[in-house]
């Protein structure tokens, strides 16, 4: 028995759930297991009644990842919670390496690990940086162990009691993108750090599950949309506000001259959400001690 609650949430995709589990199960011995099934159309009791030792919960409506991996973390008993997508495999049980980092700095919110990706790629190191009135994310120049941008939902290790007290993935940005960066660029105004640790590698081919299931144009319309609730939700500068209602105009002429009218469509979509934006915006501000200015310096040394 150790610290860590693994959090595994599942959406279709059974075979692939069902035949990673067989492979990373004996390295998670002694962790507390959860998986969560996101699809209420097909139960998946049967076929994970092989792993006597996982505990199952299914949602009675299709939740979103972020949502879904809130309910996960509620439910687990340990300390540390290890989110672990169901396209992730280990290599090994390096992963407790994390629990040395969280008992060194009281302030360290998530440890990221590296990632090989299907052409043999390592990433897993990530930055987010302020360009043209947006936030943008994109991965690290390089692999060294330090500070990271974000901690990537689909393979890091979490503090329970900082996840908790942010709130959890913000349900807003469902079914998926942003919800991680979004968290973690809350902790990291909040006053905490997170990490990447290149010593602890798993296998993770993004993207795998939603390309799968959703179209290329719904995928640009959604990730544009929750782009926009991120801004709108957490920068507080009023300058970098300013600057964006500017370079925002500037965006939907752009793209509605040249016909790509799905930045327009998640423009909209974010239009819809404003009031709820509005209000999560409030109740998480009351926790931030840093300045955007100094956590997009602090997080790009």
């Amino acid at each position: 028995m150790n610290n860590i609650s693994v959090i595994i949430p599942a959406y279709k995709n059974k075979k692939q759930l069902l035949a990673n589990l067989a492979h990373n199960m004996p390295f998670l011995k002694g962790c507390e297991i959860i998986v969560l099934n996101d699809d209420p159309s097909e139960s998946i009791a049967q076929d994970v009644r092989a792993f006597p030792d996982i505990k199952l919960i299914e949602n009675k409506k299709n939740l979103g990842f972020g949502a879904t991996v809130n309910t996960g973390v509620h439910s687990a008993s340990r300390p540390y919670i290890f989110l672990l997508n169901t396209d992730v495999k280990l290599f090994d049980d390096t992963f407790m390496l994390a629990l040395k980092a969280f008992a060194k700095d009281d302030m360290l919110f998530g440890v990221s690990f590296a990632q090989k990706e299907r052409d043999g790629a390592i990433i897993g190191k990530n930055r987010i940086y302020w360009k043209s009135g947006f936030i943008y994310h994109n991965k690290a120049g390089d692999l060294k162990k330090g500070l990271n941008g974000w901690a990537e939902g689909g393979s890091c290790i979490l503090d329970k009691t900082k996840f908790l007290r942010l709130g959890g993935f913000d349900p807003l940005y469902a079914p998926f993108y942003w919800e991680d960066t979004d968290l973690s660029y809350r902790a990291w105004k909040c006053g905490y750090t997170v990490i990447f640790d290149p010593d602890i590698e798993v296998e993770h081919h993004h993207e795998s599950t939603i390309g799968k299931y959703f179209k290329k144009n719904n995928i640009k319309i959604i990730d544009f949309r929750n782009q926009l609730i991120f801004i709108w939700k957490n920068i507080t500068d009023r300058r970098l506000l300013l600057l964006h209602l500017f370079f925002l105009k500037i965006v939907i002429i752009k793209y509605t001259l040249k016909g790509d009218f799905s930045y327009i469509k998640g423009y909209i979509e974010a239009l819809k959400k404003l009031p709820l934006i509005i209000s999560h915006r409030r109740s998480q501000t009351k926790q931030y001690k840093q300045p955007d200015s100094q956590v997009l310096l602090h997080i790009n040394e």
